[in-house]
């Protein structure tokens, strides 16, 4: 069965719950002040059944002093109920209901001429006629205006069927993707424990299901679920549901959470949107306090705007909203702004990236990322530049649905994402900064290359710093892969290119030479780098990088500051080895090392420790332990 939610709206006592108990049978207004006063405070719930389909009806209140109330149950609406008396005609919130609900693009609707009993014909002939000024042009201004009387019951039959060939006609919510949904109640049932409820605006929902509530983050189970007080296993978008949750009280859950999954939202304080300002308004000056209402909640904020110090009245215009609290948001989502006081509507807008980054938004750039979020509300245009934005450090995939809004057309938009980003541990990587990263890699080994004619390449971690910084390493990684793949570089702990061949000139050839000759004859106390210039005769840059290549060569071993021969370093670790199994003490200190090997503490040291580092002795005090 399909499932539409209908709200009303309207001036106070121009007959929305006592229409809703006509409808249903149900009294709405459930609080016993509501029923002492007279009047609806706060969100009344009601259901029935029409034509196969299920209307859950969301009574709001009309009063002024409680509009914040009314937002909270608006949000999750399929169909708007505008109530006009026929006895009083159009009211101030019957405007300010109807500017809304039209701000949040409720999709469809009609307007009820309530109490028509009251009236006689040409009241109201003359009651259309301001309901038909009100809506002009707007998605009412062709929508039925049935005339009913809760009272007598006329006209309660025709305003059903009314209700049921709307609601045939409304678009489902998707039932695919992550689950969203607002609480506006909770409440304890004595052997159940905690119970919230509100519209299932996306997804669904099922028993035992571990859901969040956010932005606490806290982590709750389903216990159980009704949809119209029937029990199910599951609930899907565009129901009402109440759901027993297990792992909370009742204490801690407040209306205006959600209940989602932990990555399904994004928990924020700062959003990029766009702003439609009521022509009735005040100029939205730079800097401006006002009360954020999204789904079932209110906040306090302020917004920053990006190309000018106002939005003029009936203008739309571009901001960055700083809450004073964490809001629950997805690309997408529509919210009211009201002044902070007077308290009135002033705005309604579109929330175009709930995670914006951390830079300017007074700059050309920062005008730019407003336009190519705006241009479409498709999510792949907006994940796309998302996307590039976040260059090499990518954009996490687990965002996709809660920043980006993505959830039921996930196959159409990946076939779309492609040729644009490239996966990569979990991160959309855009293809465009990759190839431009690959690029940087082959010019910046290229011109190691030329400074460096003797190394096979720049070192690894080098690379990745000077290229990378601190971003995933993986993408590092994936981007190194993706060219060896192609043979455009080589090495792995040095990336290098395949066309580049070492090759000593005649200077560094002798020099190479003569350095292998005098570090042999030398056993284990050869001169240092520096006195090697004066019996080579080069400069000591000729030196160092001729070293470097034999280290790398194997030919010759670094310790400390010093170079021996490979063919001695050998000899050593064999003598030292042996002196475990021999007659000699299977410990060493320094003194007998260099008595045995005929060297000074100079080279006793460094010897020493490269025996330590390669684990042939281990250090303990003064005296090494053969291993």
């Amino acid at each position: 069965m399909k499932h539409v939610v209908i709200g009303t709206a309207g001036h106070i006592d121009h007959g929305k719950s006592a229409l809703v108990q006509a409808l249903t049978g149900t009294d709405p207004d459930r609080l016993q002040e509501e029923k002492a006063r007279g009047i609806t405070i706060d969100l009344g719930f009601a259901h029935t059944t029409e034509d196969g389909v299920a209307l859950s009806f969301v009574d709001v209140p009309g009063h002024e002093r409680f509009v914040r109330n009314m937002l909270a149950g608006v949000g999750g609406m399929d169909l708007v109920m505008l109530h006009v008396a026929a006895d009083e005609s159009v009211m101030p919130q019957t405007r300010e209901h109807f500017e809304i609900c039209r701000l949040l693009r409720v999709p469809a609707g009609l307007v009820v001429v309530t109490k028509s009993d009251l009236a006689d014909a040409a009241t109201l002939d003359a009651v259309r006629l301001e309901i038909a000024d009100l809506v002009d042009g707007s998605f009412l201004q062709d929508a039925p205006v049935p005339a009913v009387s809760a009272r007598s019951g006329a006209g309660i039959p025709e305003l059903r069927r009314t209700l049921a060939r709307l609601a045939h006609a409304t678009r489902p919510r998707p039932s695919e993707g992550a689950p969203r949904l607002p609480i506006d109640r909770v409440f304890s049932i004595k052997g159940f424990g905690t119970v919230v409820t509100g519209t299932l605006i996306a997804g669904r929902v099922h028993v035992d299901q571990e859901l969040a509530l956010q932005p606490s983050g806290r982590r709750v189970k389903v216990r159980g679920l009704q949809v119209h007080g029937e029990e199910r296993s599951e609930a899907v978008a565009g129901q009402r549901v109440a759901v027993n949750l297990a792992g909370v009280e009742v204490a801690d859950v407040l209306r205006g959470e959600t209940l989602a999954e932990p990555e399904g939202v994004t928990v924020t304080r700062h959003a990029d949107v766009q702003i439609d300002l009521l022509a009735s308004s005040a100029p939205l000056r730079h800097g401006a306090r006002l009360r954020f209402h999204q789904g079932t909640r209110e906040l306090l904020g302020r917004v920053a705007l990006p190309d000018s110090n106002v939005i003029r009245p009936g203008s739309p215009g571009f901001a960055r909203v700083h809450l004073e609290a964490p809001a629950v948001l997805v690309r997408g989502d529509r919210f009211i702004l009201r002044a902070y006081s007077p308290l009135s509507t002033i705005a309604g807008g579109t929330v175009l990236d709930p995670l914006p980054p951390r830079r300017g938004i007074r700059t050309a750039a920062g005008l730019a990322r407003f336009a190519a979020l705006s241009e479409t509300e498709s999510s792949l245009a907006a994940v796309i530049a998302m996307i590039e934005e976040s260059g090499l450090r990518g954009l996490p995939e687990a965002q996709l649905a809660g920043r980006a809004g993505v959830g039921a057309d996930r196959v159409q938009f990946d076939t779309g994402l492609a040729g644009h980003a490239v996966r990569i541990g979990g991160l959309l990587v855009s293809a465009s900064r990759l190839a431009d990263a690959q690029e940087a890699i082959l010019r910046m080994a290229a011109q190691y290359h030329r400074d460096h004619p003797l190394d096979t390449g720049m070192p690894r971690e080098e690379l990745r710093e000077r290229l990378f910084g601190d971003g995933p390493a993986v993408v590092f990684e994936e981007t190194l892969r993706m060219l060896a793949g192609q043979g455009r570089v080589t090495g792995r702990e040095r990336v290098g290119l395949p066309t580049h061949v070492v090759a000593l000139n005649d200077e560094e050839a002798q020099t190479r030479e003569a350095i292998i000759r005098i570090v042999s004859e030398s056993g284990l106390t050869p001169p240092a780098p520096t006195a090697l210039v004066g019996r080579v005769g080069v400069t000591a840059d000729v030196i160092e990088r001729v070293a470097r290549l034999l280290v790398r060569d194997k030919i010759l071993v670094r310790a400390g500051d010093l170079l021996f021969h490979a063919s001695a370093i050998d000899r050593l670790r064999t003598d030292v080895r042996s002196l475990k199994n021999g007659d000699a003490s299977s410990t060493l200190d320094m003194a007998t090392f260099k008595s045995r090997y005929h060297v000074s503490r100079k080279y006793a040291i460094p010897l020493l420790e490269l025996l330590d580092r390669e684990r042939i002795t281990r250090r303990v005090g003064e005296t090494r332990h053969i291993l």
